[in-house]
């Protein structure tokens, strides 16, 4: 299976619409994109996992990656994991789980959260259809 990436702009909000594998060789071309957004002036990033059915820690690292590079550009950077995405469920929120690092991220359960003004944010530990809280400034 392959890799794409759909770009959309919501608002002040860039969004990287992911759908497929994130793997060794896919990787690279979502960090291409999170770099061209930047470079482009965009400092907040939405990126949209629901529907990626495969990742490994070559797409971790590159989400790792571009956490870090919005923080140093005073950017923010939400991921969209829904409970119920890429067939199953969301593939990403569980390997992000597993390897405990997916309290870095702030998560969403879809986009019209991940960009709204009153957003909702997905507690650590939890799925996005179990517990919702409104996230604080």
């Amino acid at each position: 299976m392959s890799l794409k990436v759909l770009e959309e702009a919501r608002g002040e909000w860039a969004v990287l619409r992911v759908s497929g594998e994130m793997d060794l060789v896919t990787s690279p071309a979502v960090r291409q994109h999170v770099h061209d957004a930047v470079a482009e002036g965009r400092r907040s990033l939405v990126l949209d996992l629901s529907e990626v059915l495969f990742c490994d820690s070559s797409g971790v690292g590159v989400l790792i990656a571009s956490r870090r590079l919005m923080r140093s550009c005073a950017g923010q950077l939400r991921l969209i994991l829904p409970a119920q995405g890429a067939v199953d469920g969301s593939h990403v929120n569980r390997v992000l789980a597993a390897l405990g690092v997916r309290r870095l991220f702030d998560c969403y359960p879809d986009l019209a959260a991940a960009t709204g003004h009153a957003a909702v944010a997905v507690p650590p530990g939890t799925t996005a259809s179990s517990t919702v809280r409104p996230r604080t400034a």
